[in-house]
């Protein structure tokens, strides 16, 4: 039977990585996400594993990046400004194409920002932080027991396509506490790793070296054909998203992580009224739920795109449905109404619903 244990989702998310395998971890103390760092420094060594608190994010993303090229599982987590500093390493990581697992504990921006929480890094996600338009696979959890899941998913996709993999949280994730079942997930076999270094010699033979994109043209282009068809390869499978009542919707809110419990709430609370509403939830931030907002806009008239911060997912969102219905947008500026205060409620989303239907 399952262990169930009453933990933040930091802690879930540093626990999924141990129950995924992980035992190495390098990583530099930041709000909000410190206590991570703080549990694997405890955890670890306990467990055989190694862990190092280094002297800054970038030396964080360089050791992983050293890491990783031995195929073992490996992670590092920062938050926004600090996950700023780990941009050109996590782009070479990408490029050298070693798996590995990273984590952004999102709070204010730009610049140094908040320490509130918001969810302003979804650009720096999804749209590749670091140069050359690498892509990875970003999961955002909206609850503490989807830390601990999505940290083992992210886990077994960044080793399935042999790349960087992202869970994107903030700090009202991050540092609520819920309950969670401590359980391993079995997502099934995953390909050998035959390109991982080995240390020294065996039998008179070099270990594998891990390089990162060829220089010589030739070369080079049958690595980005490589890598372009890769992505198109995440992007038809990874896709990971959640609806509700989308069918027969005169408005549909759109909303992902914490956010999303909120969007959830206000879509409940249009149903109970007669109100025809539904919701949609990205999971994958990349790959996006484009498909499935394109059809749902053929017979809706409106979107609400509710996240915390000043319009990010919603550009996506306008993408996808392509002028087809009305798109609208909720953001971090609404925390300051009147009738809200520190994070977006599901009643300020349900007053905003009843302006459009």
């Amino acid at each position: 039977m399952a262990e169930k244990v009453l933990i933040t989702g930091n802690i879930a998310a540093a626990q999924g990585a141990i129950y995924a395998g992980c035992r190495h971890y390098f990583g530099y103390p930041i709000t909000p996400q410190s206590d991570v760092v703080e549990f694997f420094a405890a955890e670890l060594p306990k467990l055989g594993g190694y862990f190092v608190q280094t002297e800054s994010e970038c030396t964080s993303i360089n050791m992983l990046y050293g890491c990783a090229c031995t195929g073992v599982r490996c992670m590092t987590s920062s938050s926004s400004t600090g996950f700023s500093l780990m941009m050109e390493g996590l782009s070479t990581i990408a490029a050298a194409e070693v798996s590995c697992v990273v984590m952004n504990v999102q709070r204010g921006g730009p610049g140094a920002g908040s320490t509130q929480t918001a969810q302003m890094d979804y650009l720096q996600a999804v749209k590749g932080g670091g140069h050359g338009g690498y892509k990875m696979v970003v999961l955002a959890p909206a609850t503490v027991q989807e830390c601990f899941d999505f940290v083992q998913i992210a886990f077994y996709l960044a080793d399935k396509y042999r790349h960087p993999a992202m869970v994107l949280t903030d700090a009202m994730i991050g540092q609520m506490m819920e309950s969670v079942e401590l359980v391993t997930h079995d997502f099934g076999p995953l390909p050998e790793k035959p390109w991982a270094v080995k240390c020294g010699r065996e039998g008179g033979k070099r270990g594998n070296m891990i390089h990162n994109a060829p220089g010589i043209w030739s070369l080079y282009k049958d690595y980005q054909v490589r890598i372009t068809d890769k992505y198109k390869k995440m992007a038809e499978q990874e896709v990971r998203v959640k609806t509700y009542d989308i069918e027969d919707a005169d408005l549909i809110i759109v909303s992902f992580g914490s956010s999303a419990r909120s969007g959830l709430g206000a879509y409940e609370m249009a149903r109970r009224d007669g109100r025809k509403v539904g919701f949609i939830r990205p999971i994958s931030l990349w790959p996006f739920p484009t498909q499935v907002i394109r059809e749902a806009a053929k017979t809706t008239k409106h979107f609400l795109v509710v996240e915390d911060n000043l319009g990010q997912m919603v550009e996506d969102v306008d993408h996808a449905v392509q002028g087809r219905a009305e798109v609208h947008f909720l953001g971090m500026l609404a925390r300051h109404l009147p009738d809200s205060s520190g994070m977006i409620f599901p009643h300020t989303i349900y007053q905003e619903v009843k302006k459009y239907i």
